[in-house]
């Protein structure tokens, strides 16, 4: 109780009190060393006679100054390392050398040695000195870190290299964290001993965690892939226990984390992509010295494509978005972040109306058109038909007509993979926003139209993954919409990255097709979800689990898989993830009679016609859900038999 009391006491002193405390105890023990040093020399106990002793005594008065010259005052003890010892060393070693010159300099004859003071006391003294000022420190750490917290987390850190070892050693300052072991796939440090830790091999991780109740596997790998982590997490994800993970050096360079940071794993490790380096020049092709311009600026997918095109070195940026509260949200972002001094315009506007966008467009000159402004979420537009046509649909039909009538330069339409043969009204809509484009783009030659289409991407507003983990965190269930259903992913700055490539390598009508990757079944993703955050299933196998996952049904206009490409023809481009899409288009002067009757459907609200009028468009939609008739909120929509 007393020494607890002392601790906490000690740790609550201000820093400069602590700082004199250590001055006062280090003036102590180099009075002590001193007339220990002549006592070992003359192998009995001695005390100096007067003319010595105070030489001795004044030995603080030389030695403090030296001491706070090399810095041996600015380290904080908690947190004591390498460069803390070797400021000791360089202090004590300049301090003996100045008090052995001194006292040589000063004739003393009051001992039986006539030449003064013993060479080796001066050696006893200096080494002597280094050892028990280390071993202060040592002793101070202990006794305010190591004996200060009860840790409550047995954890195992996962590679042993230097990554891992600044890890440990931040751990040992942890409240919460106890390290066990070491593991590494590195069978020549296997076995071996760290810090006082031993290296295991990760066949020894099970019992590892049986034996010490390990609740967390820490990952200090941050200069391997995204495959290799993927192989070590499938592994681990069996175990009882959560894993974390150091971020990875690109992360830590392009500042988007720092490196004391432990991350929870990041599903993206789990979907094993390799990222392909970018193009510098495709990426800024499009973008430097441009007055560029992102519609949906405030949503997952703009705002994103404004984060990085800001990077790029705009002449100008300008946000454009329907909604106050997002558009806010990121002009403040880019502002706090805007280190090339780019400008940044933030508009309120919809692209329902044309005569805003045509005059933003001339008003500003404007020569990069990304557009990103749709309504995104499945079951939302199913139910709300004739928004999502308006916005979707019109509104795309009007950027472009805009953007041709201001000569804007190349006009990116974002675009999706549910638009390949459609079953949904989302999906619809943007195949045949896709049509509006090409078909404007045959019969136009001062703007360059594209679309670029992709699947899921994660952390996104209408993406599975924040709704699991928000469900793993209020403790389950987590809620699938089907056992068989698979979906692509992709991470959003990636996708948005290669985005801006595809747009640069457009001639005119392009469609380009983002590689996705593998298709990941959503089940298995809630159940690796569910493991690594160190939880068991609980289903009829282990009634005693945490989490269930329960089967809601698929929503309105949802399909178990997705595609990219609406016939099987593509084509590769500079990069390997980018694919040129071979598809057939309508002719503007056929479908703009079509979009017409759509427009006139959409005046009356009839959305049995404007049903007819997608279907007549799109011959492939395949709606799984009948309209009868006006669809009201909350009203039950039958399947389509």
């Amino acid at each position: 109780m007393l020494i607890k009391f002392f601790r906490n006491k000690l740790t609550n002193l201000n820093r400069i009190t602590k700082q004199l405390v250590m001055m006062f105890i280090d003036s102590i023990l180099v009075i002590l060393v001193l007339l220990i040093s002549f006592s070992l020399r003359l192998d009995f106990l001695h005390w100096p006679k007067e003319d010595v002793i105070w030489l001795i005594f004044a030995s603080p008065i030389l030695a403090i100054p030296i001491f706070i010259f090399n810095g041996m005052y600015q380290s904080i003890v908690r947190y004591i390392g390498f460069s803390a010892f070797l400021s000791i060393f360089k202090g004590v070693t300049i301090y003996a050398l100045s008090w052995g010159l001194i006292d040589y300099l000063i004739y003393i004859d009051g001992l039986e040695f006539v030449d003064g003071i013993p060479r080796s006391v001066l050696f006893i003294n200096w080494m002597l000195c280094i050892i028990v000022i280390a071993a202060s420190r040592i002793i101070a750490n202990w006794f305010l870190v190591n004996q200060s917290k009860s840790k409550n987390k047995n954890v195992i850190i996962y590679g042993a290299g230097s990554a891992g070892m600044q890890l440990s050693n931040a751990l040992k300052i942890s409240d919460e964290y106890n390290q066990i072991a070491y593991v590494d796939d590195d069978q020549s440090i296997q076995g071996n001993f760290i810090n006082g830790l031993q290296v295991f091999k990760p066949a020894n991780i099970l019992n590892l965690v049986e034996k010490y109740n390990v609740e967390e596997i820490l990952l200090a790998l941050p200069s391997s892939s995204r495959k290799e982590r993927q192989v070590i997490i499938e592994n681990l994800s069996n175990l009882p226990l959560s894993i974390r993970s150091l971020p990875s050096i690109s992360e830590i360079a392009e500042g988007k984390v720092k490196i004391e940071d432990l991350l929870g794993i990041n599903i993206k490790d789990l979907l094993g992509r390799q990222l392909v380096k970018p193009n510098l020049g495709l990426l800024k092709a499009r973008i430097k010295n441009k007055v560029v311009l992102v519609t949906g600026a405030g949503g997952s997918i703009g705002s994103e494509l404004s984060r990085q095109i800001v990077l790029l070195n705009p002449k100008k940026l300008i946000l454009f978005d329907i909604s106050e509260p997002s558009l806010y949200l990121i002009q403040q972002e880019l502002s706090l972040n805007n280190i090339n001094q780019i400008e940044i315009i933030s508009l309120l506007g919809s692209v329902r109306s044309i005569d805003r966008l045509k005059n933003i467009f001339t008003e500003y000159g404007v020569q990069t058109i990304y557009h990103a402004a749709a309504y995104k979420h499945v079951p939302l537009v199913e139910f709300n038909q004739s928004e999502g046509v308006l916005n979707n649909i019109i509104g795309t039909m009007n950027a472009a007509k805009a953007a041709i009538h201001s000569n804007v330069e190349i006009f990116v339409l974002i675009s999706t993979d549910k638009a390949v043969r459609p079953t949904n009204t989302m999906g619809v809509t943007k195949r045949i926003s896709e049509l509006v484009l090409q078909a404007l783009s045959k019969n136009n030659h001062n703007t360059c139209f594209t679309m670029v289409r992709f699947g899921n991407v994660l952390d996104s507003s209408g993406s599975v993954v924040p709704l699991f983990k928000k469900q793993i965190k209020e403790g389950g269930p987590i809620t699938v919409t089907d056992a068989n259903v698979v979906r692509y992913f992709m991470t959003i700055p990636e996708a948005v990255e290669l985005v801006i490539q595809a747009g640069s390598m457009s001639h005119g009508g392009d469609v380009f097709v983002l590689d996705m990757g593998k298709p990941v079944l959503i089940y298995d993703l809630a159940l690796k979800m569910i493991h690594l955050s160190g939880l068991k299933l609980l289903d009829e196998n282990n009634p005693n689990g945490d989490i269930e996952i329960i089967f809601t049904g698929l929503r309105p206009g949802e399909k178990l898989y997705e595609e990219l490409l609406v016939g099987d023809n593509s084509s590769r481009t500079e990069n390997k993830l980018i694919m040129r899409a071979e598809e057939n288009f309508i002719d503007w002067v056929q479908l703009e009679p079509m979009i017409n009757e759509l427009q006139e459907a959409l005046i009356h609200f009839d959305n049995i016609q404007i049903r007819d009028c997608l279907i007549k468009i799109v011959p492939e939609f395949t709606p799984l859900f009948s309209l009868k008739e006006t669809l009201k909120p909350n009203q039950k929509v039958k399947k389509s038999k």
